[in-house]
């Protein structure tokens, strides 16, 4: 996996450095320094989708064991992080998350169920952003053949979250666990147990319809907030456009990164996404370019002190757990 990851991360970067060059590696060094500490600011702008992000979490998880919004709010900060820049297919920053709402006192079953569910409202409601993204280029008249090609695949993701929400109503994780244990001669007894644990967490959490609902809302309005750096990274670029522009373009690059989750980082994928629908909206490719730089710089401002501050975490954890056991004489 490792192996296959630091593949796809090569290939990209040779693709994102065939369109750099090709499209003029100097005038896109040019907007970037001209645009100097703005395109930080920008790329911290993403401060306001990650609580937004962590309070559609936190509705998620029993009102009895819900964690502080502080404590959800670093837990996305790391997920994001690891998903954004470790080679995990964007499955190990759930698992760094998991382990963080643990430690603040969410029990095995509800911590698992809350993310699963996480991530299949998530697909939904990243699709019903890029639909929306879509239909406003077509209401501008700029929807060209090739996004409606890449667009009518995004729209795929809508059956598959349909189905993957449907497959948890119907345990179909502890039907798959048993099957596993009756061919592994009844070994896997304590993962059948857990997995049963889990999808009466999930059977019980989808019973509450109202925090599922504002769950979904407020992961919308945090993919939606995520137009402001897109918004503030063109200003700073000399390249101002309408808030409906930058939430064409965060809504359309968001589903096209996220469907190569395979790529680390969507390396080369969303450089040419950024050339793509820029070019639809009459952005030229320079600037398109530097834009995508600047989504790189808010992935060294936010991200990388994230994998910081989940490696201190699981330090001081490390230390705690280690104090706590009983000293042998």
């Amino acid at each position: 996996m490792k192996r296959a990851g630091g593949l796809l991360a090569l290939a990209g970067l040779v693709l994102a450095a065939v369109l750099f060059a090709r499209t003029n590696l100097q005038a896109i060094f040019d907007l970037v320094i001209a645009a100097g500490p703005g395109l930080i600011v920008a790329g911290l702008l993403h401060g306001v989708p990650m609580p937004l992000n962590a309070w559609a979490w936190q509705r998620l998880i029993a009102p009895s064991e819900r964690p502080s919004l502080r404590a959800l709010t670093f837990a996305t900060w790391v997920r994001e992080s690891v998903n954004g820049l470790l080679p995990v297919a964007r499955i190990g920053g759930e698992l760094a998350a998991f382990r963080i709402v643990r430690r603040a006192g969410v029990g095995r079953a509800e911590a698992a169920a809350s993310l699963i569910a996480d991530m299949a409202l998530s697909l939904l409601s990243q699709t019903v952003f890029a639909l929306a993204g879509f239909m406003l280029l077509i209401v501008q008249g700029r929807a060209s053949a090739l996004t409606i090609n890449i667009v009518a695949g995004v729209a795929l993701l809508i059956p598959a979250s349909v189905i993957f929400m449907l497959a948890q109503r119907a345990s179909a994780l502890s039907a798959l666990t048993q099957v596993l244990n009756r061919l592994a001669l009844g070994r896997l007894k304590d993962l059948v147990a857990e997995t049963l644990r889990i999808d009466d967490a999930l059977a019980a959490l989808y019973a509450r319809r109202r925090d599922v609902a504002a769950c979904f809302a407020w992961q919308l309005a945090a993919w939606i907030a995520g137009a402001g750096e897109i918004w503030l990274a063109l200003y700073f670029l000399g390249h101002e456009r309408s808030v409906l522009d930058a939430f064409v373009i965060e809504a359309l690059i968001q589903a096209i990164s996220s469907a190569a989750f395979v790529v680390p980082g969507a390396l080369g994928v969303q450089e040419g996404a950024f050339l793509l629908i820029g070019a639809a909206l009459g952005i030229d490719g320079p600037t398109a370019l530097a834009l995508a730089s600047a989504r790189r710089i808010r992935d060294i401002v936010v991200f990388f002190p994230g994998l910081v501050a989940w490696q201190r975490s699981e330090s001081r954890a490390g230390d705690q757990e280690r104090a706590e056991l009983p000293q042998s004489r």
